[in-house]
């Protein structure tokens, strides 16, 4: 039987270390003790938090409801053909843990989404991404779990309705699912993705036949590390902002002003601007005033006092409006805010 524990203490269980409190919190490993969670927070009237590695949320209030954990384990080989090999991981694996393993296995298709913080339950509700590749890329298939009927529901690549970082569980589907595993669709031979200027950069010097999976996991995270702080040393859930989506019309407007602005086409009518780029031309790296924009990646903003995520939610605003007064462009938060 699980165990509810009253006012506790979340700074342990997300990565900004925001010291506040759920009304209720539970550990579940199975669908059964989720089942029975779900049944506890419904006859005592509980608002719900699933967390998993606490690596995209900004905790800002108390949360009045029951916080439940999901720590389902476990990873298989579902099935294969002679190119692919489909994996199955719980929601409750390590996201990075879970790419190590798929290397050491030889199963290629995720070295570009090394290091990423968070849990597999959580991967494809953002449709993570970095390097050239998104989650959508090597996704087989989800199960997940209704909430309001407790049914376990297989959802499909086109019934998740992938965006940059977005999926159905953002949008229609917010708040009406638990995902409880994910099926990736690996290959068994490699098929190496190092279009993104810093993995092109860095391995300009490197023969093709010496570029492997390995080695572009590699340099994934050696460029992540030199980026961006490690949340265990300095709290922070990464990216803070999403790289905006402009028309080509917008980037001309721009270019009028900073000619050496950071985007990328998408297509004939639209570019993906550099949200680390604005806000550092807007003057933002560095700054501290309780949160803090880190010094080497202005997109990263950081809560090194483990203050309530309130103060870092105020940094993010007043950056908001400084790279909407200064370029016209409107930043979208990328971490959801509780409660």
């Amino acid at each position: 039987m699980s165990l509810y524990l009253p006012h506790f203490n979340l700074q342990n269980y997300n990565t900004l270390a925001s010291p506040v409190c759920a009304e209720f919190f539970v550990s579940v490993k199975d669908e059964v003790e989720l089942m029975a969670a779900l049944k506890f927070a419904k006859e005592n009237n509980l608002p719900l938090l699933f967390l998993g590695g606490g690596s995209n949320i900004v905790l800002h209030d108390d949360f009045p409801g029951l916080a439940i954990h999901i720590q389902f384990m476990g990873k298989e080989l579902v099935r294969e053909d002679l190119e692919h090999v489909y994996i199955k991981a719980a929601a409750g694996e390590n996201w990075s843990d879970f790419v190590d393993y798929c290397l050491d296995e030889q199963f290629w298709g995720l070295e570009n989404l090394s290091l990423i913080p968070g849990n597999i339950g959580a991967a494809p509700i953002q449709n993570i991404g970095a390097y050239g590749v998104e989650l959508k890329d090597v996704f087989s298939e989800l199960t997940a779990l209704e909430i309001k009927s407790g049914l376990s529901i297989t959802f499909t690549p086109e019934a998740c309705q992938f965006g940059y970082r977005d999926s159905v569980f953002k949008n229609a589907l917010k708040d009406q699912f638990i995902i409880t595993s994910v099926t990736f669709k690996l290959t068994k031979s490699p098929s190496l993705k190092i279009h993104y200027p810093a993995l092109r950069d860095a391995l300009t010097n490197v023969s093709a036949d010496k570029i492997t999976p390995e080695l572009v996991s590699q340099i994934v995270c050696d460029i992540r590390r030199s980026k961006l702080p490690d949340p265990k040393t300095i709290p922070n859930v990464g990216s803070f902002f999403k790289n905006p989506i402009v028309s080509t019309a917008t980037l001309s407007a721009i270019q009028q002003s900073f000619p050496n602005v950071v985007a990328y086409p998408i297509d004939d009518n639209s570019v993906k601007l550099a949200a680390g780029w604005l806000i550092d031309k807007a003057g933002w790296k560095g700054f501290r005033q309780g949160a803090a924009v880190h010094e080497q990646q202005a997109l990263v903003l950081t809560n090194p006092y483990r203050l309530s995520g309130s103060a870092v939610l105020e940094v993010a605003e007043l950056i908001k409006a400084s790279v909407l007064s200064t370029f016209g462009v409107e930043l979208e938060q990328e971490p959801r805010s509780y409660p």
